[in-house]
């Protein structure tokens, strides 16, 4: 019988695996079973404290998915190796929530989610800019308050994004997604800052920009900036996408917010921390043509004091990654990862081979595992897993499915 707040699935099961909260769908729970779990999941909203997930833990655990709200510390640890658990994986990309060192320390390998929330993201990321350039919540509120009186000229007049230049900062593969997106259907140039060059991002743009000579327009260009303080100089939109560390804690701060321009938009789909969300308040208060769009936040899930009263900033409380498909797809690959370690089997870690694990059957290994290398967990050679893929469509095309009939499509 379940906890209170706790739902089981395949009670049976010889493993048991504590799932932190319901993720969505079902193919989650299925490859979790079929590794032999008992699958015990939280069914509550409010986000679970150490001691509560300590408490789920128990004295007999095999693994766990926890989420990126929660503080995956040594406490943590600790008790799901003295639980005898051998895997955690992340209900995220992200893993900032999570300590890898006493992960790794307590032996526990830690997966996570990448490769299916790209799309998802980067899109969330240019309907803020959007939203914020366009001013559309505040005139969606206008109008559902019955407030509209017929046509202005000045009525919530924004901010045109064609031909004007994008900064990206961080040009991983969810930021390098938002540049192609806002280069491509606005005609913008892009100023990027990263450690590492990106020649594909580079090469996409040229190869735009010979199209749009072709067809007899002004072309675009990419320069990768020297500085973080370079992209927000010249930039009418940044965009942040860095990882969360102690080089990137409050990167956009008071000093360097002076550093944009008067009328710029400053969005942040990435991590809270990034921004000094109190810095953020009073530029925002002593600039009105500043904007800003924000899907995450410094101490989420609270905001600063002040920033819910700000017109110029558009909120939404981070939902960069919610469509069904992504959020799917995460628990899918969530699950395998914890399935797999279960029943030993290895480590793929190829970035582009993640869709393999989401579509169609799985290959015998996990997604990706952060610290597999630390803990010398055998890995699949990339090669390996593609020529698995192959196998696995030429059966598919082998399979009982009749060939159309003569006349049909």
């Amino acid at each position: 019988m379940a906890a209170k707040g706790w739902r089981v699935y395949n009670p049976e099961g010889e493993r048991r695996v504590v799932v932190t909260k319901e993720l969505p769908g079902d193919r989650w729970l299925e490859i979790l079973a079929d590794a032999g779990a008992r699958i015990e999941y939280g069914t509550e909203t409010r986000i679970l404290k150490v001691r509560d997930i300590r408490a789920a833990i128990g004295e007999r655990c095999d693994g766990v998915i926890g989420q990126l709200t929660e503080n995956w510390g040594p406490a943590l640890f600790a008790a799901l190796r003295k639980a005898g658990g051998t895997a955690y994986s992340n209900y995220a990309v992200g893993y900032d929530n999570v300590d890898i060192a006493a992960a790794t320390e307590h032996q526990i390998p830690v997966g996570n989610t990448p490769g299916v929330l790209t799309e998802a993201t980067a899109e969330m990321t240019v309907a803020l800019t959007l939203a914020a350039a366009r001013q559309i919540p505040r005139a969606d509120a206008y109008m559902r308050g019955g407030k509209f009186e017929g046509w202005l000229p000045s009525l919530f007049v924004g901010e045109l994004l064609t031909r004007k230049t994008v900064g990206v900062i961080g040009t991983g593969r969810i930021g390098a997604a938002y540049a192609k997106m806002m280069i491509e259907a606005f005609k913008m140039n892009c100023f990027y800052y990263d450690i590492n060059e990106n020649p594909k991002l580079e090469r996409y743009v040229r190869e735009y920009s010979s199209l749009l000579k072709r067809h007899r327009e002004p072309p675009v260009t990419v320069t990768r900036a020297e500085s973080v303080d370079e992209v927000l100089v010249e930039s009418d939109v940044v965009s942040l996408h860095p990882v969360l560390d102690e080089a990137t804690h409050h990167l956009i701060n008071a000093q360097r917010l002076l550093l944009m321009k008067e009328k710029a938009i400053l969005v942040n789909a990435s991590r809270g921390p990034v921004i000094d969300e109190a810095a953020l308040v009073t530029h925002c208060r002593k600039n009105p043509g500043f904007k800003a769009g924000l899907d995450v936040y410094e101490s989420e899930p609270k905001m600063k004091a002040g920033l819910a009263k700000l017109d110029n900033v558009v909120v939404v409380p981070h939902i960069a990654s919610a469509t069904g498909w992504t959020r799917e797809a995460m628990a899918t690959l969530a699950a395998s990862n914890v399935a797999a370690l279960l029943q030993g089997w290895p480590v793929s870690n190829d970035p582009s081979r993640i869709l393999d694990f989401v579509e169609g059957e799985r290959p015998k290994a996990a997604p990706s595992i952060v610290n597999a290398a630390e803990l010398g967990l055998p890995t699949i050679p990339r090669r390996s897993v593609r020529k698995v893929r192959a196998l696995e469509r030429s059966a598919l095309k082998r399979s009982t499915f009749p060939p159309n009939p003569p006349g049909k499509p």
